[in-house]
């Protein structure tokens, strides 16, 4: 497990988890969450207005909470902005109920971030409702920027950190997108800051019954075309360029999941 370097102890981070109606894996992810914050980090659950129990485990760990509300939004990506514009922290991240940070992620984040990198992305662990371990996903692509601009690729949401000043230089989340707000931000922030992959396994991603995911359908779709549109007609670079890059990225996220794992946090949730 890392530790925080001399130049990370100052580093303050300031998680997120948006909620709605996920009583069953909410304490889960809390507790994993507690478990990694030092003092002066933050922690703000935004609660979509759950009618399921949801409240009432918020409730139990509300002493360990920076913050939290639970109030009909707009979405996860209105959820998103409403917690990360409570923040105060140095660093930013965001994790979904259901997944969990391993113990020690919150500390190497911190450790990492206290370079010159604006942003670092890393692995994560697919887990099943028993916390059972499924399979290990790769985040590396040999370049952000192109992977997600030209690759239309999206970082493993759960193993990424980056510099709240590089989120507020770039204006935060879209709350005008209902789908590929996600892909999007990262998106911006890839394209303005200083991204680096790191081999470590931050996390874990539940694969759960009734889970819906959003990334594949055709509403998540025609947004991220949309968004991918308006920032390539903003780029230099010519077709034959851009062509290759898509080559390029395409060979490596197809190559990343066959490679072996790199460095794994203490895998304790």
């Amino acid at each position: 497990m890392l530790t925080p370097s001399r130049d990370g102890e100052n580093i303050r981070i300031s998680v997120i988890t948006p909620s709605l109606n996920m009583a069953p894996y909410l304490e889960g992810t809390i507790t994993s969450v507690i478990a990694n914050l030092r003092e002066g980090d933050e922690y703000f659950i935004i609660d979509g207005g759950s009618t399921d129990g949801s409240v009432d485990v918020i409730r139990r760990h509300e002493k360990s909470l920076t913050g939290w509300v639970s109030e009909t939004d707009a979405g996860y990506p209105d959820a998103l902005a409403k917690g990360f514009a409570r923040a105060s922290g140095d660093i930013l991240c965001w994790i979904n109920v259901g997944d969990m940070y391993l113990s020690g992620a919150l500390d190497a984040a911190r450790q990492l971030l206290s370079g010159d990198l604006d942003m670092i992305f890393g692995d994560d662990f697919y887990i099943d409702e028993g916390n059972k371990v499924l399979s290990y996903s790769r985040g590396w692509v040999p370049n952000l920027r192109m992977a997600t601009l030209y690759g239309g690729w999206t970082p493993l949401q759960d193993a990424c950190f980056w510099r709240r000043s590089l989120y507020q230089n770039i204006g935060g989340v879209d709350r005008s997108l209902r789908y590929a707000a996600d892909y999007d931000l990262f998106l911006r922030m890839a394209l303005a800051g200083h991204a680096g992959y790191v081999p470590l396994t931050f996390s874990a991603f539940r694969r759960h019954a009734g889970q819906k995911s959003i990334s594949g359908s055709a509403a998540y779709e025609d947004e991220r075309k949309r968004v991918r549109a308006r920032e390539i007609g903003a780029c230099r670079s010519g077709p034959v360029l851009k062509a290759f890059y898509r080559g390029i990225n395409r060979v490596a996220m197809s190559a990343r999941a066959r490679l072996a794992p790199g460095r794994t946090l203490s895998a304790c949730w």
